[in-house]
């Protein structure tokens, strides 16, 4: 018999949806032709739905196993479409050990800022991780209250406080960026207490719910590693010297040494860029996109997707759109969506406004939402300073401000189409005020919004909808700007000061924060002598 210690994958097997997946093993034994009791340890890799055919929406796996059979029965399967035999993976190495052993300060507990600390912490390095806002719990507190219609702090808000932005969104793990160490990010998640299923879902997330409760953990893994973690604690100045950063200053007065600087501060950290600017360090205006938040019942974007309200086997239906206008090339499409969720008013600074979305783990919520934006080029905003594509972002928030009243401007969907009108209900807290949408957006948004809708109709029939509103501005897709770097991913005027995450214009989400702030760990670590 063959010895049941070789891996061995099948791609693409189908359930139908009143299926359990207690029936996999014997489907499996079923299409290789061999006995049940011959398939041990059987393991979903992978799990997606395959919902073209709204009549038969199928529910699709990758697996592997082990097969205790007679070679002549294992060369038999190895032939069979969709089996491959597998290596068995190694164990994952240990970070080295620092022999030179730095003194890092890493600014920012977003997923770069987190992932980075956590793994110079593990090479040995002495890891001061500092963060503007507060601890999760008082933060969850502070923007609860904000939503209530109470003041907004400065540095505690959606934006700004431990977990980055990423806290109060969807919690999505998917990334486009093929890397190695995504496993690694994915399983340090579930040893935190994300749901194991992250694992195998071709689109894990983990919910603003439950990635709340991960935050907690992950903090307590830092300080088991000897990471000191300081909360309040804004970085307000830099002293180069030689070309290095040799100190930080604290909320312009304590002072910080330093053999090394992370910055991952999140694109939100307008403060920082100005810092960095003045400071003479090079920037450059990035594209990124503006537009709304469009929200329906989830029912609804059930039914176009799934052709049913829901079933116990399907998640929340999700989409993803996209139209290129054809005469200017500029891209206009969905970004961030939040099956089950609701909207979310993101503002970090005071008289401006902005919105986001975010759901819950379990995406059971009224509404579905998701941004619908319209790509930005620099040549829209640039001036002469890399700072540009950031005032321009903050002139619109603050036109949709409405003097001492945070509610964002909403229009129904029929009505910014001008087909007539409908209510603009949904679940922002503490509500929207309706508006014509063309007074906050630029021009070339709102005209490209338009335009978009009836392509987006004829992808999703149904889409354009009296219960539709769009809710604006949506501003903060990604950083305006990007902090240069090397190739050994320090900046380019500063060898020891290395720009990481979504901020420095590197990442655009939790999964790509995350690897980014692992890779400039790495880069930090290369650097030290040994």
């Amino acid at each position: 018999m063959e010895q049941p210690d070789m891996l061995w994958s099948f791609q693409s097997l189908s359930l139908e949806l009143e299926q359990d997946e207690s029936s996999l093993p014997f489907i499996l034994a079923e299409r290789l032709q061999v006995p049940p009791a011959s398939i041990l340890q059987l393991k979903i890799v992978r799990r997606s739905i395959d919902a073209r055919r709204k009549q038969r929406i199928l529910r699709v796996y990758s697996l592997e196993f082990q097969l205790q059979l007679s070679p002549d029965q294992c060369r038999r399967v190895e032939t069979l479409p969709g089996v491959e035999r597998k290596a068995v993976p190694a164990p994952l190495r240990p970070a080295a050990i620092a022999a030179a052993k730095q003194r890092v300060v890493v600014v920012g507990m977003g997923p770069a800022g987190l992932f980075a600390a956590l793994e110079l912490a593990r090479c040995g390095h002495q890891v001061i991780l500092i963060e503007r806002g507060r601890p999760v719990e008082q933060r969850v507190q502070d923007v609860e209250a904000f939503w209530r219609g109470g003041p907004l702090l400065a540095d505690s808000n959606v934006q700004f406080g431990e977990g980055g932005a990423g806290t109060f969104s969807d919690g999505k793990l998917t990334t486009r960026i093929r890397h190695p160490l995504t496993q690694q990010v994915l399983q340090t998640l579930v040893d935190c207490g994300a749901p194991a299923d992250i694992l195998i879902q071709a689109k894990p997330h983990v919910g603003t719910d439950r990635l709340r409760q991960v935050l907690v953990k992950l903090r307590q893994q830092l300080l088991k590693l000897g990471v000191e973690l300081r909360y309040d604690q804004r970085l307000s100045g830099l002293a180069l010297r030689d070309g290095r950063a040799a100190s930080v200053v604290i909320n312009q007065q304590g002072e910080l040494d330093c053999d090394a600087l992370v910055l991952a501060t999140g694109h939100s950290a307008r403060d920082t860029y100005q810092l960095l600017s003045d400071c003479g360090l090079e920037l450059e205006p990035k594209p990124f996109a503006m537009g709304v938040r469009v929200e329906h019942p989830a029912r609804q974007i059930n039914r176009i997707q799934y052709g049913m309200d829901g079933h116990r086997n399907l998640p929340a239906a999700d989409y993803a759109l996209t139209w290129n206008d054809p005469h200017s090339g500029r891209g206009v499409y969905s970004f961030c969506m939040c099956p089950g969720g609701q909207v979310v008013l993101s503002s970090s600074e005071a008289g401006g406004v902005v919105v986001n979305g975010m759901s819950d783990f379990s995406r059971d919520a009224f509404y579905s939402n998701s941004a619908l934006v319209v790509a930005v080029r620099p040549e829209d905003f640039y001036r002469g300073s890399a700072l540009d594509g950031m005032w321009f972002q903050r002139h619109w928030e603050q036109r949709a401000y409405g003097g001492d009243d945070y509610r964002p401007p909403a229009q129904n969907l029929l009505d910014f189409l001008g087909r007539g009108g409908g209510s603009v209900a949904g679940s922002c807290r503490p509500g929207v005020r309706e508006a014509d949408l063309r007074e906050f957006l630029p021009d070339f948004v709102y005209t490209g919004l338009q335009q978009a809708l009836p392509h987006f109709e004829r992808r999703m029939r149904g889409f354009i909808c009296r219960e539709a509103v769009l809710v604006a501005p949506e501003t903060r897709t990604s950083a305006p700007l990007r902090i240069v770097r090397t190739d050994l991913l320090h900046a380019t005027r500063c060898r020891n000061l290395y720009p990481a995450g979504e901020g420095a214009g590197y990442a655009g989400g939790i999964m790509s924060a995350a690897l980014d702030g692992l890779k400039v760990a790495q880069a930090v670590h290369e650097s030290a002598r040994f």
